[in-house]
């Protein structure tokens, strides 16, 4: 496919009357991207995404909040409508940290948020080759049922 006069005149038509890309390119027998091309080559208008439009949009179409009542209005209007009240539960005690005095690998469970202080690991004596604690491993690995562990040396043999 070559652009030739004619289509480039039809290309800048189109990107003119703000059709697609998609539909440029149908309509001209080309992809959408070969249209995107062409057009930034010509230095055609640059046009808004679709996407930004699209959020645009949707954000035009969100209901504004009712504004509040007055003083006067106010015991009148808390008894006719109240407005929901948002309920902040505080947030939860940092975990306790645990101090144990021992040598070797410990636990690499990390309790809280790494950007934040008070971050820290279980540190309790890790199972030999595991980077966790018993109870910590209880957590980190699932073990396999019986079922899935015959359907798993099935596939092993047969495959």
């Amino acid at each position: 496919m070559s652009w030739t006069p004619e289509r480039i005149k039809e290309l800048e038509k189109l990107w003119a009357e703000g059709l697609s890309t998609a539909e440029i390119g149908r309509r001209l027998g080309v992809s959408k991207n070969a249209v995107v091309g062409k057009a930034h080559r010509l230095s055609l208008p640059g046009r808004q995404s679709p996407i930004d439009r699209k959020r645009r949009t949707t954000a035009r179409r969100v209901t504004p909040r009712a504004k509040p009542a007055s003083k006067a209005n106010k015991t009148e209007s808390s008894t006719a409508h109240k407005p929901r009240e948002s309920v902040k539960t505080p947030p939860p005690p940092p975990p306790r940290r645990k101090t144990y005095n021992h040598k070797g690998p410990s636990c690499q469970w990390p309790f809280g948020d790494p950007k934040l202080p008070g971050f820290h690991f279980c540190g309790a004596p890790s199972e030999p080759g595991k980077p966790y604690c018993p109870q910590h491993c209880a957590i980190a690995y699932n073990r396999v049922s019986a079922s899935q562990a015959d359907a798993e040396a099935n596939k092993a043999a047969a495959g």
